[in-house]
This record gives C-alpha cells, sequence and structure tokens, in this order.
C-alpha cells in the first residue's frame, strides 16, 4: 500500500459502509489481471484467525494437489468478546474442522499457534520464528498468507511475519485479501495492483468453498451460546462483534464468493 494508517482510522474504514460486490463486478479491472494456476507441491497457508484461509484462499485449496500444512495463528477467540474466550475459541477450532473436510477431504496437517487474538503484533517476532521453522519443516515450495496492507492488524501482523519466515527461508509468499474488498474500491491507488494475480476456480472448487464456508456459523449468523446454535460466522475478521451482530453478512461474503480469488504475489 502507499499509505499508512493508524489503527483508528484503519478500524473506521472497516466499520464504514463497504463497497457493494457488484461495484467490484462491474470493473474490468479483475478479468484482466493475469491469472495463474494453483500451485502444486507442499503449501504451508497462515491464517490469522479460523476461516481467513477458506474466506480468501479456500477454493484453491480445494484444488492443491500437494500437501498443505495450515497455521491457524489465534483461537479467534476474540469475535464475540460478550461471551466466554475459552468457549468461543474451541467452537471456533470446531467450525474449522468442519470447513476443512467439506473443503478438501484428504488430510490437512493443521497447527494452531494460540497467539492471543487482537494482538498478533505484540508476538510478530515469535510467530516469524515459527512459520520459519513450519516452511523448513514442510519443504513448502510456497506460503500463502493474509495481505499486509488489510487494514486489519492481526491480518497485516500474520502477513509480515509471513513474509518474514519466506524471506529467510527463501520461499516464496503470496498474500491473500480479507477486508480490503469491503473498504477499497476500483482502481483505488492504495491497492498494489501490479502485483495481483488471479486463480480461477471450477464449479466444484467454488461449491467447496460454499460449503466450508456455511460451517462458520458463529461469524455468519446473529451467534448465541445460550441457544446451542450458532448465529454469527467465522471470518476471522475479529471486530468485537456485540449480541447479534453478525460479523461476515452476506454483503461481505459475495466478495469471497467469486469464481476467482486474488493474491498479490
Amino acid at each position: 500500500m502507499t499509505e499508512t494508517f493508524d489503527r483508528e482510522t484503519a478500524a473506521a474504514a472497516i466499520e464504514a459502509p463497504g463497497t457493494p460486490e457488484e461495484h467490484w463486478a462491474a470493473w474490468d479491472g479483475l478479468a484482466r489481471l493475469p491469472a495463474v494456476p494453483p500451485p502444486s507441491g507442499p503449501v504451508v497457508v497462515v491464517a490469522a484467525h479460523p476461516d481467513d484461509e477458506v474466506l480468501g484462499f479456500g477454493g484453491t485449496m480445494a484444488q492443491l494437489t500437494g500437501p498443505i500444512h495450515l497455521v491457524t495463528v489465534t483461537d479467534g477467540e476474540g469475535s464475540h468478546p460478550h461471551l466466554p474466550a475459552g468457549r468461543i475459541a474451541a467452537l471456533r477450532a470446531a467450525e474449522l474442522e468442519r470447513a476443512l473436510g467439506a473443503l478438501a477431504p484428504r488430510a490437512c496437517r493443521t497447527y494452531r499457534l494460540h497467539i492471543p487474538d487482537t494482538d498478533v503484533g505484540a508476538h510478530e517476532r515469535q510467530l516469524t520464528r515459527q512459520l520459519a521453522t513450519v516452511l523448513r519443516e514442510s519443504g513448502a515450495g510456497l506460503c500463502v498468507a493474509p495481505f499486509t496492507g488489510d487494514l486489519h492488524a492481526d491480518h497485516e501482523a500474520a502477513g509480515r511475519a509471513a513474509a518474514a519466515a519466506a524471506r529467510q527461508t527463501g520461499t516464496p509468499c503470496w498474500h491473500y485479501p480479507i477486508w480490503m474488498w469491503h473498504w477499497a474500491a476500483p482502481g483505488d491507488p492504495r491497492v498494489p495492483w501490479p502485483t495481483a494475480r488471479r486463480l480461477p476456480l471450477p464449479s466444484w472448487a467454488q461449491a467447496r468453498k460454499q460449503a466450508a464456508i456455511h460451517h462458520f456459523t458463529s461469524q455468519i449468523t446473529p451467534f448465541s451460546l445460550g441457544t446451542g446454535t450458532g448465529t454469527g460466522t467465522g471470518t476471522g475478521t475479529e471486530t468485537n462483534a456485540g449480541p447479534g451482530t453478525v460479523i461476515l453478512p452476506p454483503s461481505e461474503l459475495a466478495h469471497h464468493t467469486r469464481p476467482f480469488e486474488t493474491v498479490f504475489i
């Protein structure tokens, strides 16, 4: 990005009404992005919160034929601060497990680092070391992580740590946006479009991604532990949802259910 935002400004951008998906769909800039095929070989996928990986890279994950090593940085326990953190963490871990089963039925090795939700930046050096270890031990040919300009502090810190670990290990690194689709606009000069690439999704991969997203009940519906059912989703956005808040409403989900995914390389 060409501009730096403090936390207050970034939070305001995320809380403000977002760019409708129809505006993105009408912009030919996305269709003109160079297309790249799914990567081969072992891939390390980094998520700041459970569900980031599915929203930003799930359709491509469904197509991978090599080993997948999924690193979940936080447990997502901060998404509903009015509810017990331990129970939210357990719930979101279970949602992710079900989502991965729908996305890629074959084995996916998972790593839960338990770094505090909303405080990834304070643990960035530790995270860099941990990710470098995973990259070396997995023999991964690619690291995929959140976009370092996403305007969400946890996403950006996870992306920076992944990029640093990738440099240390000589591993290429791609970054997927989540909140960028909300606060940015087509052709936005704050977005590094020259480095953007499009990953086309066949219809079966789109269907698997859709099925996986629907397992993040705590994030996509109004959620209450007392009912035993979710009404909230696991988008990993961690916007401190209060009672009855839907973290990822249909207007936001629309950005992540396109027939392609976008990464910055």
